[in-house]
């Protein structure tokens, strides 16, 4: 495989596109390139030529290109990467089209041969074994998973705080000051749940309530050594493990 300091995700991007058109109409021109990926031609061309030195294509100026074979297999871990990707974002997550697209592209140039493996064999699980099926059905059956936080899930733990205490959650907004809290899930969506995935208050993160404005309008939080300030409501969509569960 080449090196990746060698192959850098723009080339990968390039590489994958040829593989693509040679696949489907057996040829590949640079003006087929540019259109396709909806560059100049003329941006197309040093690209090509550090695709031929690297030994990945065949190429002239003004002919057909094609890939080598050390190129097609290149190009096929990438297409596998974000085939894998697509499938498990769209089948699984119920990702929309677009997105698991946009995503897949982003992430096919990074994701490892171990962590490809690791993609793949839950794929495999969840379509092959019995019991990754039902897990499936389970998950895109849960209206708290899919996109519906103020909904009542008749089906869980997680929907019905009183029926398992192992898994009863309240609002932070209702944790005092000094507490130590675990984070069991956003009870959010849209800008809002961004914004909190994005500060890092995953499941399974200790925050700790430094400070509380009067009225709880807002929450002072304290997270792997960094302050964090969430609004009222933002603390309300953030239920934790009720004080007495937690470390």
């Amino acid at each position: 495989m080449i090196e990746a300091e060698r192959l850098s995700s723009a080339l990968e991007d390039y590489l994958e596109t040829i593989y693509e058109l040679v696949r489907h109409q057996k040829v590949a021109r640079v003006r087929d390139i540019a259109r396709a990926r909806s560059v100049r031609a003329a941006s197309v061309t040093p690209a090509m030529r550090r695709l031929a030195d690297l030994g990945l294509i065949r190429y002239e100026k003004r002919e057909y290109i094609d890939l080598t074979p050390q190129g097609q297999r290149e190009a096929q871990r990438v297409v596998s990467r974000h085939q894998a990707l697509t499938r498990f974002f769209k089948n699984v997550l119920k990702i929309p089209v677009k997105t698991a697209e946009g995503d897949a592209c982003a992430m096919e140039h990074s994701l490892s041969a171990e962590g490809m493996d690791h993609l793949v064999r839950f794929i495999e699980f969840v379509h092959n074994c019995p019991e990754g099926a039902r897990l499936l059905d389970v998950f895109h059956a849960c209206v708290l998973a899919q996109h519906q936080p103020e909904a009542s899930c008749q089906r869980c733990p997680m929907g019905q705080p009183g029926k398992a205490e192992e898994h009863r959650a309240v609002p932070l907004s209702a944790i005092d000051v000094g507490a130590q809290v675990l984070v069991r899930r956003i009870a959010a969506d849209g800008a809002m749940r961004d914004r909190l995935l994005d500060a890092g208050l995953l499941p399974g993160e200790i925050v700790e309530v430094v400070r509380v404005a009067p009225g709880r309008v807002r929450f002072d939080l304290r997270r792997g050594g960094f302050e964090l300030r969430l609004t009222g409501d933002e603390a309300r969509a953030v239920l934790v493990a009720p004080p007495e569960r937690n470390p």
